[in-house]
């Protein structure tokens, strides 16, 4: 009898490891380079608890990126019908990651018992009733932010390795190279040495050599 359960236990295995192989996910390795459409598609839409959790407690940045025709802050106008102008004065507020300014929409944070108000909150743009109120046209952080797959972290990382780290300006590498010292994580195809190759110029850049 025990061999029998020994062997429907190893057939379980096997069938849920095959499953998994199946479904592409064990593969998946997320690259610094990989373009936006093929990020996309391993981002594919999703309303579960996992994914949804996130606009409770933060919101997504919007991308404007002429060379990439994205342009988040016009179609999100435009699905409401306002200005640009009336959009980031009333719905959007202004982050910066690592010298780069990005907008992203307001969060409804509340207060702690000390009056304090929270860093965290959740999206303007969502309820719980009807989930995300700009789902057609919500913003590229959003699209590719996915909670509930195990690799959701390097698409957060792609996203900050392509939208927030400047290779362009001094000061963002700096930034990013003390992320890094502090423990922050990164693609592994997305470590210093990636995104300035040269390490004269890299030494120079880090060592305030070359400040713009």
């Amino acid at each position: 009898m025990k061999n029998k359960k020994d062997a429907a236990s190893k057939n379980i295995i096997k069938k849920i490891s095959l499953n998994n192989k199946d479904s592409g996910e064990e593969k998946i390795r997320i690259k610094k380079d990989l373009p936006l459409k093929e990020i996309l598609k391993r981002a594919p839409p999703c309303m579960c608890e996992a994914c949804n959790n996130g606009c409770k407690f933060g919101s997504g940045a919007l991308v404007v990126n002429e060379q990439l025709k994205l342009n988040d802050l016009k179609n999100i106008a435009k699905h409401l019908k306002i200005s640009e102008e009336d959009l980031k004065k009333n719905y959007l507020e202004e982050i910066e990651r690592f010298n780069t300014k990005i907008f992203r929409p307001k969060l409804l944070r509340k207060r702690n018992a000390e009056g304090k108000e929270l860093p965290f909150g959740r999206c303007i743009f969502y309820d719980d009733k009807n989930g995300c109120k700009i789902h057609e046209v919500k913003p590229v952080e959003c699209k590719i932010s996915m909670g509930c797959k195990e690799y959701s972290e390097q698409l957060s990382q792609w996203f900050m390795l392509n939208f927030f780290v400047n290779s362009k300006d001094p000061e963002s590498i700096r930034q990013f190279n003390a992320y890094l010292k502090a423990g922050g994580k990164t693609l592994a195809d997305g470590k210093l040495s990636d995104i300035i190759p040269d390490k004269k110029l890299l030494a120079k850049i880090l060592d305030y050599e070359i400040l713009s």
